[in-house]
Protein backbone atom coordinates (compact mmCIF):
# COMPACT_ATOMS: atom_id res chain seq x y z
CA UNK A 1 0.00 0.00 0.00
CA UNK A 2 2.99 2.56 -0.54
CA UNK A 3 1.61 5.73 -1.62
CA UNK A 4 4.38 8.12 -3.91
CA UNK A 5 4.76 11.30 -2.67
CA UNK A 6 7.29 14.02 -3.59
CA UNK A 7 10.84 12.88 -2.15
CA UNK A 8 9.61 9.18 -1.79
CA UNK A 9 7.08 6.62 -1.02
CA UNK A 10 5.16 6.18 2.35
CA UNK A 11 6.96 2.79 2.99
CA UNK A 12 7.51 0.71 5.95
CA UNK A 13 10.75 2.09 7.19
CA UNK A 14 10.85 5.55 5.94
CA UNK A 15 11.10 8.62 8.81
CA UNK A 16 9.34 11.37 8.71
CA UNK A 17 8.58 14.64 10.76
CA UNK A 18 12.12 16.07 10.81
CA UNK A 19 13.59 12.31 11.48
CA UNK A 20 11.19 11.19 14.03
CA UNK A 21 9.19 8.81 13.37
CA UNK A 22 9.46 5.96 11.56
CA UNK A 23 6.74 4.41 9.70
CA UNK A 24 5.75 0.61 10.46
CA UNK A 25 2.51 0.11 9.08
CA UNK A 26 -0.12 1.34 7.04
CA UNK A 27 -3.53 1.18 8.38
CA UNK A 28 -5.94 2.58 5.63
CA UNK A 29 -6.21 5.76 3.35
CA UNK A 30 -9.06 8.16 4.05
CA UNK A 31 -9.36 9.27 -0.11
CA UNK A 32 -11.56 12.42 0.91
CA UNK A 33 -8.33 14.16 2.28
CA UNK A 34 -5.37 12.50 0.88
CA UNK A 35 -4.82 11.25 4.68
CA UNK A 36 -2.88 8.15 4.87
CA UNK A 37 -3.06 6.53 8.26
CA UNK A 38 0.03 4.92 9.93
CA UNK A 39 1.02 3.07 12.67
CA UNK A 40 5.09 4.35 13.86
CA UNK A 41 7.92 4.62 16.08
CA UNK A 42 8.41 7.82 18.02
CA UNK A 43 12.35 7.91 17.62
CA UNK A 44 12.62 10.65 20.36
CA UNK A 45 9.91 8.86 23.16
CA UNK A 46 10.53 5.11 22.17
CA UNK A 47 6.67 4.29 21.70
CA UNK A 48 4.68 3.37 19.25
CA UNK A 49 2.26 6.21 17.89
CA UNK A 50 -0.79 6.96 15.35
CA UNK A 51 -0.10 9.61 12.29
CA UNK A 52 -2.44 10.45 10.16
CA UNK A 53 -0.36 12.13 7.24
CA UNK A 54 -1.44 14.25 5.22
CA UNK A 55 -0.15 13.66 1.46
CA UNK A 56 -0.10 16.56 -1.04
CA UNK A 57 1.77 18.84 -3.03
CA UNK A 58 2.51 21.95 -1.01
CA UNK A 59 2.19 23.84 -4.47
CA UNK A 60 -1.17 23.24 -4.42
CA UNK A 61 -2.81 26.30 -2.83
CA UNK A 62 -5.84 24.93 -2.27
CA UNK A 63 -4.42 21.36 -1.25
CA UNK A 64 -2.62 23.15 1.53
CA UNK A 65 -5.66 25.62 2.62
CA UNK A 66 -7.72 21.96 3.37
CA UNK A 67 -4.23 20.24 4.79
CA UNK A 68 -3.78 23.40 7.78
CA UNK A 69 -7.78 23.22 8.03
CA UNK A 70 -7.65 19.94 9.08
CA UNK A 71 -4.80 20.62 11.32
CA UNK A 72 -6.34 22.93 13.31
CA UNK A 73 -9.39 20.90 14.15
CA UNK A 74 -6.89 18.20 15.04
CA UNK A 75 -4.96 21.03 17.28
CA UNK A 76 -8.19 22.15 19.16
CA UNK A 77 -9.20 18.49 19.42
CA UNK A 78 -6.00 17.79 21.49
CA UNK A 79 -7.82 19.82 24.30
CA UNK A 80 -10.01 16.98 24.47
CA UNK A 81 -9.93 14.19 26.41
CA UNK A 82 -11.89 11.19 26.61
CA UNK A 83 -11.26 7.09 26.86
CA UNK A 84 -12.93 6.72 23.59
CA UNK A 85 -10.78 8.80 21.02
CA UNK A 86 -7.18 8.41 20.59
CA UNK A 87 -5.18 11.18 22.77
CA UNK A 88 -3.51 13.85 20.09
CA UNK A 89 0.10 14.56 20.77
CA UNK A 90 1.63 16.71 18.59
CA UNK A 91 0.41 18.05 15.28
CA UNK A 92 3.29 18.91 12.55
CA UNK A 93 2.57 21.79 9.65
CA UNK A 94 5.19 22.80 6.90
CA UNK A 95 7.65 24.78 8.03
CA UNK A 96 7.06 23.15 11.78
CA UNK A 97 7.91 19.30 11.81
CA UNK A 98 7.25 18.79 8.51
CA UNK A 99 9.33 19.87 4.95
CA UNK A 100 7.93 20.41 1.37
CA UNK A 101 10.96 17.54 0.67
CA UNK A 102 8.59 15.16 2.53
CA UNK A 103 5.44 15.27 0.54
CA UNK A 104 3.57 16.18 3.07
CA UNK A 105 1.15 19.12 4.16
CA UNK A 106 0.91 18.18 7.69
CA UNK A 107 1.37 15.02 10.37
CA UNK A 108 -1.51 14.45 13.16
CA UNK A 109 0.35 12.43 15.97
CA UNK A 110 -2.13 10.55 18.52
CA UNK A 111 -1.07 7.83 20.82
CA UNK A 112 -1.23 4.60 19.66
CA UNK A 113 -4.49 2.61 20.29
CA UNK A 114 -4.05 -1.22 20.84
CA UNK A 115 -6.86 -3.71 19.97
CA UNK A 116 -7.65 -4.95 16.21
CA UNK A 117 -9.02 -3.27 13.35
CA UNK A 118 -12.58 -2.36 12.84
CA UNK A 119 -12.97 -3.27 8.84
CA UNK A 120 -11.19 -6.75 10.11
CA UNK A 121 -12.90 -7.77 12.86
CA UNK A 122 -16.63 -7.08 10.00
CA UNK A 123 -14.74 -9.34 7.64
CA UNK A 124 -15.55 -12.29 9.82
CA UNK A 125 -19.12 -12.12 10.39
CA UNK A 126 -21.56 -9.36 11.37
CA UNK A 127 -21.09 -8.53 15.47
CA UNK A 128 -23.75 -10.05 17.63
CA UNK A 129 -26.74 -7.21 17.53
CA UNK A 130 -26.19 -6.79 21.87
CA UNK A 131 -22.53 -6.34 20.99
CA UNK A 132 -23.01 -4.41 18.66
CA UNK A 133 -25.51 -2.00 20.49
CA UNK A 134 -22.81 -1.41 23.65
CA UNK A 135 -19.63 -0.90 21.15
CA UNK A 136 -21.59 2.18 19.33
CA UNK A 137 -23.11 2.86 22.46
CA UNK A 138 -19.40 3.85 24.09
CA UNK A 139 -18.53 5.93 20.77
CA UNK A 140 -21.65 7.51 21.18
CA UNK A 141 -20.89 8.76 25.01
CA UNK A 142 -17.41 9.85 23.44
CA UNK A 143 -19.59 12.11 20.63
CA UNK A 144 -21.54 13.54 22.92
CA UNK A 145 -19.25 14.56 25.15
CA UNK A 146 -17.09 16.31 22.37
CA UNK A 147 -20.33 17.88 21.02
CA UNK A 148 -21.22 19.83 24.74
CA UNK A 149 -17.67 21.36 24.20
CA UNK A 150 -18.35 22.35 20.56
CA UNK A 151 -16.00 19.71 18.72
CA UNK A 152 -16.35 17.39 15.78
CA UNK A 153 -14.45 14.32 15.96
CA UNK A 154 -14.53 13.53 12.50
CA UNK A 155 -15.15 9.78 12.88
CA UNK A 156 -17.36 8.90 9.61
CA UNK A 157 -14.99 6.44 8.07
CA UNK A 158 -14.16 3.12 9.28
CA UNK A 159 -10.56 2.78 9.13
CA UNK A 160 -9.90 5.73 11.56
CA UNK A 161 -11.66 3.36 14.58
CA UNK A 162 -9.71 0.31 16.00
CA UNK A 163 -11.36 -2.14 18.87
CA UNK A 164 -9.70 -2.22 21.85
CA UNK A 165 -9.25 -5.27 23.96
CA UNK A 166 -11.83 -4.45 26.07
CA UNK A 167 -14.55 -4.30 23.47
CA UNK A 168 -15.23 -0.70 23.08
CA UNK A 169 -14.57 1.37 19.91
CA UNK A 170 -12.16 3.98 19.97
CA UNK A 171 -11.45 6.79 17.47
CA UNK A 172 -7.50 5.87 17.17
CA UNK A 173 -6.95 8.26 13.77
CA UNK A 174 -8.21 11.76 14.37
CA UNK A 175 -8.46 14.92 12.48
CA UNK A 176 -11.78 15.63 11.52
CA UNK A 177 -12.06 16.67 7.53
CA UNK A 178 -12.37 20.94 6.73
CA UNK A 179 -15.88 20.59 6.26
CA UNK A 180 -16.91 18.16 8.87
CA UNK A 181 -20.04 19.01 10.82
CA UNK A 182 -21.68 18.04 13.73
CA UNK A 183 -24.00 16.15 12.07
CA UNK A 184 -21.63 14.22 10.04
CA UNK A 185 -20.54 12.28 13.43
CA UNK A 186 -23.87 11.55 13.96
CA UNK A 187 -24.39 10.59 10.65
CA UNK A 188 -21.16 8.53 11.19
CA UNK A 189 -22.18 6.55 14.45
CA UNK A 190 -25.32 5.43 12.62
CA UNK A 191 -23.16 3.68 9.63
CA UNK A 192 -20.84 2.17 12.21
CA UNK A 193 -23.50 0.48 13.71
CA UNK A 194 -25.05 -0.04 10.21
CA UNK A 195 -21.77 -1.62 9.71
CA UNK A 196 -21.27 -3.93 12.84
CA UNK A 197 -24.74 -5.43 12.15
CA UNK A 198 -24.41 -5.86 8.22
CA UNK A 199 -20.46 -5.68 7.26
CA UNK A 200 -21.24 -3.08 5.05
CA UNK A 201 -20.69 0.79 5.10
CA UNK A 202 -23.83 3.09 4.13
CA UNK A 203 -21.78 6.62 3.87
CA UNK A 204 -19.71 7.76 0.50
CA UNK A 205 -16.35 7.62 0.29
CA UNK A 206 -15.81 4.74 2.72
CA UNK A 207 -12.83 2.39 1.91
CA UNK A 208 -12.62 -0.78 -0.78
CA UNK A 209 -12.53 -3.43 1.57
CA UNK A 210 -16.00 -3.21 2.27
CA UNK A 211 -18.75 -3.58 0.48
CA UNK A 212 -21.30 -0.54 0.38
CA UNK A 213 -25.11 -1.01 1.65
CA UNK A 214 -27.58 -1.76 -0.61
CA UNK A 215 -29.87 1.22 -1.47
CA UNK A 216 -33.76 0.90 -2.80
CA UNK A 217 -34.86 2.05 -6.02
CA UNK A 218 -36.20 5.00 -4.03
CA UNK A 219 -32.12 5.93 -2.80
CA UNK A 220 -33.23 4.65 0.66
CA UNK A 221 -30.61 2.65 2.40
CA UNK A 222 -31.88 -0.68 2.38
CA UNK A 223 -32.19 -1.42 6.61
CA UNK A 224 -29.95 -3.96 8.20
CA UNK A 225 -32.87 -6.37 9.53
CA UNK A 226 -33.97 -7.06 5.57
CA UNK A 227 -30.00 -8.31 5.21
CA UNK A 228 -29.95 -10.25 8.37
CA UNK A 229 -32.99 -11.18 9.89
CA UNK A 230 -32.02 -11.71 13.32
CA UNK A 231 -30.86 -7.78 14.11
CA UNK A 232 -33.86 -6.50 16.14
CA UNK A 233 -36.27 -4.02 14.99
CA UNK A 234 -35.05 -1.30 17.06
CA UNK A 235 -31.34 -1.17 16.18
CA UNK A 236 -32.51 -1.94 12.10
CA UNK A 237 -34.30 1.27 12.41
CA UNK A 238 -32.12 3.40 14.96
CA UNK A 239 -29.18 3.34 12.04
CA UNK A 240 -31.42 4.00 8.99
CA UNK A 241 -33.14 6.67 10.94
CA UNK A 242 -29.52 8.04 11.92
CA UNK A 243 -28.22 7.61 8.37
CA UNK A 244 -30.72 9.47 6.55
CA UNK A 245 -31.10 13.09 6.14
CA UNK A 246 -34.95 13.64 4.74
CA UNK A 247 -38.24 12.82 6.74
CA UNK A 248 -39.68 13.49 9.56
CA UNK A 249 -38.32 10.31 11.75
CA UNK A 250 -34.36 11.08 11.57
CA UNK A 251 -32.14 11.26 14.24
CA UNK A 252 -30.12 13.98 14.60
CA UNK A 253 -28.21 14.11 17.94
CA UNK A 254 -25.69 11.62 19.48
CA UNK A 255 -27.77 12.25 22.57
CA UNK A 256 -31.19 10.80 20.86
CA UNK A 257 -28.97 7.47 19.87
CA UNK A 258 -27.77 7.14 23.42
CA UNK A 259 -31.47 6.77 24.76
CA UNK A 260 -32.16 4.17 21.79
CA UNK A 261 -29.12 2.54 22.86
CA UNK A 262 -29.46 2.23 26.28
CA UNK A 263 -33.23 1.14 25.81
CA UNK A 264 -31.74 -1.58 23.79
CA UNK A 265 -29.00 -2.49 26.26
CA UNK A 266 -31.99 -2.45 29.21
CA UNK A 267 -33.45 -5.30 26.75
CA UNK A 268 -30.80 -7.56 26.33
CA UNK A 269 -30.17 -7.15 30.53
CA UNK A 270 -33.35 -9.13 30.78
CA UNK A 271 -33.06 -11.04 28.03
CA UNK A 272 -29.89 -12.57 29.82
CA UNK A 273 -32.08 -12.66 33.02
CA UNK A 274 -34.77 -14.63 31.29
CA UNK A 275 -32.05 -17.08 30.65
CA UNK A 276 -30.58 -17.20 33.73
CA UNK A 277 -34.06 -19.37 35.37
CA UNK A 278 -34.34 -21.39 32.05
CA UNK A 279 -37.11 -18.95 30.17
CA UNK A 280 -35.30 -19.17 27.03
CA UNK A 281 -38.46 -19.89 25.47
CA UNK A 282 -40.24 -16.93 26.40
CA UNK A 283 -38.81 -15.03 23.66
CA UNK A 284 -37.69 -17.05 21.09
CA UNK A 285 -39.24 -15.18 17.72
CA UNK A 286 -39.99 -17.42 14.90
CA UNK A 287 -36.62 -17.18 13.21
CA UNK A 288 -34.73 -18.18 16.25
CA UNK A 289 -33.72 -14.55 17.69
CA UNK A 290 -33.31 -14.44 21.01
CA UNK A 291 -34.75 -10.87 22.37
CA UNK A 292 -36.85 -9.26 24.98
CA UNK A 293 -39.89 -6.43 23.99
CA UNK A 294 -42.62 -5.72 26.79
CA UNK A 295 -44.93 -8.08 25.13
CA UNK A 296 -43.06 -11.50 25.76
CA UNK A 297 -42.43 -10.36 29.45
CA UNK A 298 -45.56 -9.15 30.51
CA UNK A 299 -46.33 -12.91 28.60
CA UNK A 300 -43.67 -14.54 30.60
CA UNK A 301 -45.29 -12.93 34.41
CA UNK A 302 -48.37 -13.89 33.38
CA UNK A 303 -47.53 -17.53 32.77
CA UNK A 304 -46.25 -17.14 36.22
CA UNK A 305 -49.07 -16.14 38.24
CA UNK A 306 -50.99 -19.14 36.15
CA UNK A 307 -48.49 -21.22 37.08
CA UNK A 308 -48.89 -20.08 40.88
CA UNK A 309 -52.71 -20.17 40.69
CA UNK A 310 -53.02 -23.83 39.29
CA UNK A 311 -50.40 -24.72 42.33
CA UNK A 312 -52.74 -22.61 44.72
CA UNK A 313 -55.77 -24.31 43.66
CA UNK A 314 -54.41 -27.84 43.63
CA UNK A 315 -52.84 -27.74 47.45
CA UNK A 316 -56.33 -26.18 48.35
CA UNK A 317 -58.32 -29.27 46.66
CA UNK A 318 -55.87 -31.50 48.55
CA UNK A 319 -56.61 -29.97 51.63
CA UNK A 320 -60.67 -29.97 51.74
CA UNK A 321 -60.28 -33.68 50.78
CA UNK A 322 -58.14 -34.26 53.59
CA UNK A 323 -60.72 -32.43 55.94
CA UNK A 324 -63.24 -34.59 54.72
CA UNK A 325 -62.01 -37.65 55.10
CA UNK A 326 -61.25 -36.64 58.45
CA UNK A 327 -65.27 -35.51 58.97
CA UNK A 328 -66.08 -39.14 57.66
CA UNK A 329 -63.67 -41.30 59.37
CA UNK A 330 -64.20 -39.09 63.08
CA UNK A 331 -68.57 -39.95 62.08
CA UNK A 332 -67.62 -43.61 61.72
CA UNK A 333 -65.47 -44.01 64.99
CA UNK A 334 -68.07 -42.22 66.67
CA UNK A 335 -70.42 -45.16 65.70
CA UNK A 336 -68.17 -47.81 66.04
CA UNK A 337 -66.68 -47.19 69.75
CA UNK A 338 -68.21 -50.73 71.35
CA UNK A 339 -67.78 -52.69 68.36
CA UNK A 340 -64.23 -52.49 66.82
CA UNK A 341 -60.77 -51.09 67.34
CA UNK A 342 -59.74 -47.50 67.34
CA UNK A 343 -58.50 -46.34 63.74
CA UNK A 344 -55.21 -44.45 63.68
CA UNK A 345 -55.36 -41.65 60.97
CA UNK A 346 -51.66 -40.88 59.60
CA UNK A 347 -51.26 -37.22 58.26
CA UNK A 348 -52.42 -35.97 54.99
CA UNK A 349 -50.12 -35.47 52.35
CA UNK A 350 -50.39 -31.74 52.83
CA UNK A 351 -49.25 -31.52 56.05
CA UNK A 352 -51.78 -29.32 56.85
CA UNK A 353 -54.39 -29.49 60.25
CA UNK A 354 -58.09 -30.24 59.61
CA UNK A 355 -59.96 -26.89 60.44
CA UNK A 356 -63.10 -27.30 62.70
CA UNK A 357 -66.23 -27.87 61.33
CA UNK A 358 -67.72 -25.11 59.69
CA UNK A 359 -64.48 -22.93 58.98
CA UNK A 360 -62.99 -22.66 55.81
CA UNK A 361 -59.96 -24.09 54.96
CA UNK A 362 -56.58 -21.84 56.05
CA UNK A 363 -55.08 -21.06 52.59
CA UNK A 364 -51.88 -22.09 51.00
CA UNK A 365 -48.70 -20.93 52.71
CA UNK A 366 -45.90 -19.41 50.63
CA UNK A 367 -42.45 -21.45 51.14
CA UNK A 368 -39.68 -20.09 53.10
CA UNK A 369 -37.15 -17.76 52.12
CA UNK A 370 -34.22 -19.53 51.35
CA UNK A 371 -31.79 -19.50 54.05
CA UNK A 372 -28.61 -17.99 53.85
CA UNK A 373 -25.17 -20.28 55.13
CA UNK A 374 -22.21 -18.73 56.37
CA UNK A 375 -20.49 -15.59 54.97
CA UNK A 376 -17.60 -16.92 53.10
CA UNK A 377 -14.15 -14.54 52.54
CA UNK A 378 -13.24 -14.25 48.71
CA UNK A 379 -9.61 -15.33 48.61
CA UNK A 380 -8.90 -12.09 46.30
CA UNK A 381 -10.76 -8.27 45.53
CA UNK A 382 -9.56 -6.53 42.85
CA UNK A 383 -10.85 -3.27 40.70
CA UNK A 384 -12.51 -4.01 37.63
CA UNK A 385 -11.93 -1.08 35.71
CA UNK A 386 -12.28 -2.20 31.80
CA UNK A 387 -10.49 0.19 29.58
CA UNK A 388 -9.43 2.48 32.25
CA UNK A 389 -6.63 2.23 35.13
CA UNK A 390 -7.24 4.24 38.44
CA UNK A 391 -9.98 4.13 41.06
CA UNK A 392 -7.77 2.80 43.96
CA UNK A 393 -6.56 -0.68 43.03
CA UNK A 394 -4.14 -0.93 45.94
CA UNK A 395 -7.12 -0.13 48.47
CA UNK A 396 -9.66 -3.11 47.27
CA UNK A 397 -8.41 -5.74 49.91
CA UNK A 398 -9.98 -3.16 52.51
CA UNK A 399 -13.22 -3.85 51.54
CA UNK A 400 -12.77 -7.52 52.81
CA UNK A 401 -10.67 -6.50 56.23
CA UNK A 402 -13.38 -6.95 58.44
CA UNK A 403 -12.57 -3.33 59.35
CA UNK A 404 -15.44 -0.83 58.59
CA UNK A 405 -12.85 1.88 59.38
CA UNK A 406 -11.00 1.11 56.12
CA UNK A 407 -12.79 1.68 52.93
CA UNK A 408 -12.13 1.85 48.84
CA UNK A 409 -13.17 4.81 47.05
CA UNK A 410 -13.62 5.01 43.34
CA UNK A 411 -11.80 8.32 41.90
CA UNK A 412 -13.97 11.62 41.97
CA UNK A 413 -15.95 12.43 38.38
CA UNK A 414 -16.67 15.41 37.37
CA UNK A 415 -19.64 13.81 35.74
CA UNK A 416 -22.10 10.52 36.45
CA UNK A 417 -21.58 7.63 35.00
CA UNK A 418 -21.66 6.71 31.80
CA UNK A 419 -20.65 9.91 30.66
CA UNK A 420 -16.99 8.92 31.20
CA UNK A 421 -17.55 5.42 31.31
CA UNK A 422 -19.67 2.94 31.66
CA UNK A 423 -18.78 2.12 34.95
CA UNK A 424 -15.93 0.43 37.40
CA UNK A 425 -16.16 -1.99 40.38
CA UNK A 426 -14.63 -5.01 42.08
CA UNK A 427 -13.83 -8.45 41.66
CA UNK A 428 -13.92 -11.14 44.27
CA UNK A 429 -12.49 -14.51 43.50
CA UNK A 430 -13.41 -17.09 45.70
CA UNK A 431 -10.60 -20.33 46.24
CA UNK A 432 -13.49 -22.62 45.30
CA UNK A 433 -16.46 -21.86 44.14
CA UNK A 434 -19.70 -20.64 45.98
CA UNK A 435 -23.57 -20.88 45.62
CA UNK A 436 -23.80 -16.93 46.17
CA UNK A 437 -27.04 -15.87 47.51
CA UNK A 438 -26.68 -12.20 48.70
CA UNK A 439 -24.17 -9.58 49.24
CA UNK A 440 -24.12 -7.32 52.00
CA UNK A 441 -22.52 -4.05 51.36
CA UNK A 442 -21.66 -1.32 53.95
CA UNK A 443 -21.32 1.94 51.33
CA UNK A 444 -20.30 5.59 53.10
CA UNK A 445 -22.97 7.35 51.35
CA UNK A 446 -26.69 7.13 49.63
CA UNK A 447 -27.26 7.60 45.63
CA UNK A 448 -25.16 4.52 44.63
CA UNK A 449 -26.66 1.80 41.71
CA UNK A 450 -25.26 -1.37 41.30
CA UNK A 451 -25.37 -4.51 39.58
CA UNK A 452 -24.06 -8.06 40.92
CA UNK A 453 -22.43 -10.08 37.99
CA UNK A 454 -20.71 -13.25 37.77
CA UNK A 455 -17.87 -14.10 35.73
CA UNK A 456 -16.20 -17.29 34.41
CA UNK A 457 -12.86 -15.93 34.55
CA UNK A 458 -10.18 -14.13 36.96
CA UNK A 459 -9.79 -11.02 34.04
CA UNK A 460 -13.08 -10.92 31.86
CA UNK A 461 -14.35 -8.20 29.48
CA UNK A 462 -17.31 -6.49 30.60
CA UNK A 463 -19.61 -8.14 28.10
CA UNK A 464 -18.52 -11.52 29.13
CA UNK A 465 -20.05 -11.13 32.33
CA UNK A 466 -23.88 -11.76 33.15
CA UNK A 467 -25.86 -9.43 35.69
CA UNK A 468 -27.69 -11.90 38.88
CA UNK A 469 -29.08 -9.26 40.76
CA UNK A 470 -28.56 -5.75 41.77
CA UNK A 471 -30.03 -2.89 43.22
CA UNK A 472 -29.36 0.23 45.03
CA UNK A 473 -26.91 1.51 48.17
CA UNK A 474 -28.08 3.25 51.25
CA UNK A 475 -25.80 5.12 53.67
CA UNK A 476 -24.60 2.00 55.72
CA UNK A 477 -25.25 -2.01 55.36
CA UNK A 478 -27.50 -2.76 52.29
CA UNK A 479 -28.22 -6.69 51.39
CA UNK A 480 -28.47 -7.22 47.49
CA UNK A 481 -30.01 -10.26 47.37
CA UNK A 482 -30.00 -12.16 43.49
CA UNK A 483 -32.77 -13.27 41.49
CA UNK A 484 -31.74 -16.98 42.20
CA UNK A 485 -28.53 -18.22 43.86
CA UNK A 486 -25.95 -18.55 41.29
CA UNK A 487 -22.84 -20.42 41.40
CA UNK A 488 -19.17 -19.37 40.78
CA UNK A 489 -16.16 -18.54 41.63
CA UNK A 490 -15.56 -15.00 40.42
CA UNK A 491 -18.20 -12.27 41.45
CA UNK A 492 -18.39 -8.40 40.46
CA UNK A 493 -19.87 -5.77 42.29
CA UNK A 494 -20.39 -3.24 39.18
CA UNK A 495 -21.40 0.32 40.01
CA UNK A 496 -23.42 2.17 37.52
CA UNK A 497 -24.36 5.11 39.06
CA UNK A 498 -22.07 7.04 41.72
CA UNK A 499 -22.91 8.48 44.77
CA UNK A 500 -22.38 12.70 45.82
CA UNK A 501 -19.77 13.76 47.95
CA UNK A 502 -21.91 17.24 48.52
CA UNK A 503 -19.16 19.39 46.91
CA UNK A 504 -20.50 18.71 43.02
CA UNK A 505 -18.77 15.67 42.70
CA UNK A 506 -19.32 12.04 41.82
CA UNK A 507 -17.86 9.04 44.01
CA UNK A 508 -18.66 5.64 45.31
CA UNK A 509 -17.15 4.11 48.97
CA UNK A 510 -17.81 0.98 50.03
CA UNK A 511 -16.16 -0.16 53.58
CA UNK A 512 -17.11 -4.13 53.70
CA UNK A 513 -18.30 -6.87 51.54
CA UNK A 514 -20.37 -10.24 52.77
CA UNK A 515 -20.71 -12.62 50.71
CA UNK A 516 -23.31 -15.30 51.80
CA UNK A 517 -23.86 -18.43 50.11
CA UNK A 518 -27.09 -20.34 50.09
CA UNK A 519 -28.04 -22.52 52.97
Amino acid sequence: MGVRAQGGSLAPGRVVGDGRYRLLAQFGVDERAAAHLWRARDGQLKRDVALTLLVGDPADAEAARLARRTLERAAHASKFGHGGVARVLDVLSLGSGVTSSEGLLGVVVAEWTKGSDLVDLVAQRPVAPAAAARMVQALAEAVDHAHQNGLVLGLDHPQRLRLTPDGALKLAFPGPLPEATLRDDVKALGAVLYLLLTGRWALPGGPAAIPAAPHAPTGRVIPPRSLVPTVPVELSSLAVRTIEDGGHGGIRTSAAILRVLDQAAEAEERTQLIKAVGEEEAVAEPDGTVWTTKKPVKDVARRKKLAFGVTVLVVATVVILAWGGMMLINLFQGESKSSGPNMNVAASSASVAPPPPGQQPPPSQQPPAPTVGAAVKPSAVAVFNPGSKGDSPGKARNTTDGDAGTAWKTDEYDEQFPVLKNGVGLIATFKDPINLSQIKIDAGSAGSKVEIRSADKKNPKLDETKVVGGGDLAAGESTIALQQPQQGQYFIIWITQLGEDGDGKFVTELKELTFLPAG
